[in-house]
């Protein structure tokens, strides 16, 4: 019963939005494109707007009537007026510099215009190519299966034998080939685990969608269509999108955590990679923003963020650092440069620390210090096929004035393995070093700030064109004492014991 009575609710809210979408006022759509949207998509809709050349997507041509997300189906190349209306109010997971460069460029203005000023904006955008109404329906989603075990495992399965050429082993991105739009712009696969960071949303019914019309302009086909040596049967596609929706590692999405918590460990700290003791560790994940903040700027990185453990013992901390990275940048190497935009440069992580810990909140600049306050720098590079890979040590107050020093004679080491579109580093280094004035000082309970920096060599990264992070804190916990544990029980005795004598006496 409840069902009947729900459907003609949602078919008159369907009709509704398509009678708003018919009615929409394309000379006052007009009026608000010059004003809120031709910085990027350009004054005729050609996405050739003054911001354009610094945005990686490029913004959307609309002179084309080319739309990526569509819900319309594969073989309809024109949009439902409500795609474009979702696109104009939600935006594109919209860039935020202090949130990472997890999407695209394109904001949301469901917070800025009305709806109404929305619907005239789809009427005046569809007008720049003059598109008309689909001739088809959206996909239906009737034949939804349901995510189990079992759908999932399938689709796993297929995932292996349709997907890893673009998306990899394990869905990061890092597949074997190099892909472009069908404009000649690069373009990288999607890392499934991350799904905060996909255009639109990770629901099942969206990924479903994508997998079905695949991306109209890029190299992801269409699983729907009957005439591609790729298709898949409409349950497959479903215990697919059941699958990618399951692969998500939230320990890499960033969170409020500011602190980076170091755990205090008896005997020897782990130096390599694959060392059980740092399931032990608590992770905790930062976005990455480019560094538009000196010359040479870099406005189209690859990566989003990075995730770090810590350790500590008497004499040591070890620095765990985790970061994907869709290509395994070695220059000389033959596959590398297959994929790589341009030279192949070494893919490089750093850490900053300030050389003296801030009694108070005041820190260093974070952009390699200032002329007051000098940073120390840890940078391990990736090496050549001719060379290893190497940790430097440096000391900066500044962009210009950058001092090279010897990571050994401080005690720096490191060692990193790329597997699977990750790279993991482990960074190891005395708590104390006998150059007190040059090298940070690590000390038990005293928040020390901490920041992040690392370049994607196939990318085209090196010197100051790199994603990096603002300050956060790093904290060595102090152990807890024994007597923490110890006294509860003691005292739970002697309650205890007390409560047994009461007993007794009351029975004398």
């Amino acid at each position: 019963m409840k069902k009947k009575l729900l459907l003609p609710v949602v078919l008159s809210l369907i009709i509704s939005a398509q009678a708003i979408a018919a009615q929409g006022n394309k000379e006052n759509g007009k009026i608000i494109y010059d004003k809120k949207c031709w910085w990027c998509h350009g004054e005729k809709g050609a996405g050739d707007g003054p911001a354009a050349k610094f945005l990686n997507p490029p913004p959307r041509d609309f002179t084309a009537g080319w739309y990526k997300f569509k819900t319309t189906p594969f073989d309809e190349i024109t949009p439902a007026d409500e795609d474009i209306f979702r696109m104009i109010s939600g935006g594109m997971n919209h860039i935020s510099l202090w949130k990472g460069m997890s999407g695209t460029s394109m904001p949301n203005w469901d917070d800025v215009l009305k709806e109404q000023d929305r619907w005239d904006l789809v009427a005046y955008i569809k007008s720049l190519s003059g598109l008309e109404q689909p001739q088809k329906p959206p996909i239906s989603y009737s034949g939804q299966i349901k995510s189990s075990k079992e759908s999932i495992e399938k689709g796993r399965e297929i995932f292996k034998k349709m997907c890893v050429e673009c998306h990899g082993e394990e869905g990061k991105g890092d597949g074997t080939k190099k892909l472009k739009d069908d404009l000649g712009f690069r373009t990288w696969p999607r890392n499934l685990t991350k799904p905060w960071t996909f255009k639109v949303n990770n629901d099942p019914k969206e990924i479903y969608t994508r997998i079905s019309n695949g991306i109209p302009g890029t190299q992801m086909p269409s699983f729907a269509d009957p005439s591609s040596k790729k298709t898949l049967s409409e349950e497959e596609r479903w215990h697919v999108a059941n699958y990618v929706a399951s692969i998500a590692d939230d320990i890499k999405r960033p969170k409020d955590d500011t602190v980076l918590k170091v755990i205090r460990l008896e005997g020897d700290l782990p130096s390599k990679i694959d060392d059980p003791k740092w399931a032990e560790a608590q992770p905790t994940s930062f976005y990455f923003i480019p560094q538009i903040i000196a010359k040479e700027r870099f406005f189209t990185p690859t990566m989003d963020s990075i995730t770090a453990r810590a350790f500590y013992n008497d004499k040591e901390i070890a620095i765990l650092l985790e970061w994907d990275d869709r290509t395994k940048s070695i220059p000389g190497d033959e596959k590398a440069k297959e994929l790589a935009e341009g030279d192949v440069l070494e893919d490089s992580v750093a850490v900053q620390f300030p050389v003296i810990i801030p009694e108070e909140m005041e820190k260093p600049y974070f952009g390699m210090g200032d002329s007051a306050k000098p940073v120390n720098i840890w940078q391990w590079k990736s090496g050549t096929t001719s060379a290893p890979e190497t940790m430097k040590l440096m000391n900066a107050n500044g962009f210009q004035k950058i001092e090279q020093r010897d990571a050994a004679k401080a005690g720096l080491k490191a060692i990193g393995v790329y597997n699977n579109g990750t790279w993991r580093v482990v960074m190891k280094r005395p708590l104390a070093t006998e150059e007190k004035d040059k090298d940070v000082q690590f000390a038990e309970g005293k928040y020390t700030p901490i920041a992040f920096a690392a370049w994607d060599g196939s990318n085209g990264e090196s010197g100051s064109k790199h994603v990096m992070t603002t300050w956060y804190w790093l904290l060595l916990k102090p152990a807890t004492p024994k007597s923490t544990y110890i006294i509860p029980i003691i005292v739970a005795l002697l309650v205890f014991g007390g409560e047994l004598l009461l007993v007794r006496k009351s029975k004398k």
